[in-house]
């Protein structure tokens, strides 16, 4: 007979934990559209195979960026998470007491612009007349209330925290680059990294004045190579980087010319960082003293080329959710499929890309 001693089987061993990732983010502006970021982040923030080094980010993607740190250092990744909903939130909330609101046409053509909405059409005529400073003579700027109730700037300066934040903005004297990095950061710097030339008077700063970062980097990519160990850089795009047709109409042209002139700085950044990888690929340049970096993309082109320039200034929380959802499904997908590719390799041919 057997003992009643004798031991039970053993448990089946628990399958090994993926390996925690380490990458950098590289997050695009595109007001409203943000909210297609938001679901990225949202998305790989339920990933606990992946960390975050630094962030690079401009205008939507310097808020984004901003309220993932913040939220980070208070209570991790679901920290995070809640710190974006909530900002999103009062994005929204805050829209509602404005003039800027979709038309009941616009809401039936289920396009999320705001083609037939008045106030829209009014202000659009003005700013081709009239300055920010004319207009807005007080420098108005609801953002500035939102973000200071979202985010304690003093804490995230001054709290050590495991994600290195570099916001660009756009130097109005010298046509430069400025970065802001974690320790510089205030509202005001947020704002100046969002700052649109026809719609806000420049952000003052320490006596220099700032416009939107998208002309000089969206993102600039620099501040992570410079400043991080992690090789993987993902861009989180919002323009689109290619259209089908030629734009015909005025509305058409001028979307278009948005989408160039935001992409430009970003390709000039590829072209440099595929010329480096090339040298260092063919032994002309010694790796070790070159970063050999490591590029991967989420976008949804498809979907963003259906949506017209003024969509950007539309806040309705049914089109921030229709962005989150895209961006997490898009996430989805890329997880699935590149996950392995994480400090091995590219997913994205950035020459056929960017070149």
């Amino acid at each position: 007979m057997p003992s009643k001693a004798q031991s039970r089987p053993a448990e089946p061993a628990a399958p090994p934990k993926a390996p925690r990732k380490i990458i950098n983010l590289a997050l695009q502006g595109g007001g409203s559209h943000g909210a297609f970021t938001w679901g990225v982040l949202d998305r790989l923030l339920e990933d606990d195979r992946i960390d975050f080094e630094g962030v690079t980010a401009t205008s939507a993607g310097a808020m984004n960026a901003t309220l993932l740190a913040y939220g980070h250092m208070v209570g991790g990744n679901e920290g995070a998470r809640r710190a974006l909903e909530d900002f999103w939130h009062r994005i929204s909330d805050a829209s509602k007491k404005g003039p800027l609101q979709p038309s009941w046409i616009d809401k039936a053509m289920h396009n999320y612009g705001l083609d037939y909405s008045p106030a829209f059409q009014v202000l659009d005529m003005m700013s081709r007349v009239f300055s920010p400073y004319e207009l807005n003579p007080l420098n108005l700027n609801p953002l500035k209330d939102v973000l200071e109730a979202a985010v304690d700037f003093k804490r995230l300066r001054e709290q050590p925290s495991p994600i290195k934040l570099f916001l660009s903005a756009t130097n109005v004297r010298t046509g430069k680059v400025k970065v802001f990095d974690k320790h510089e950061l205030c509202a005001e710097a947020v704002l100046a990294s969002a700052c649109l030339p026809f719609m806000f008077q420049a952000v003052e700063i320490d006596g220099e004045a700032y416009w939107d970062g998208g002309y000089m980097g969206n993102p600039a990519i620099f501040p992570v190579i410079y400043n991080c160990d992690s090789r993987d850089v993902l861009v989180v795009h919002i323009n689109p980087m290619e259209r089908a047709d030629v734009p015909k109409t005025a509305k058409e042209i001028m979307n278009r010319i948005n989408e160039i002139s935001f992409n430009s700085s970003l390709m000039r950044e590829m072209r440099a960082i595929i010329f480096v990888s090339s040298l260092i690929e063919s032994g002309r340049l010694d790796g070790k003293d070159m970063k050999h970096m490591l590029m991967h993309s989420i976008s949804a082109d498809e979907v963003m080329v259906g949506l017209g320039v003024n969509s950007k200034l539309n806040a309705d929380w049914e089109f921030l959710q229709h962005l989150k959802e895209t961006g997490r499904r898009h996430a989805e997908a890329w997880l699935a499929e590149n996950y392995e590719s994480i400090g091995v390799t590219s997913s994205v041919d950035i020459r056929e890309q960017y070149l």
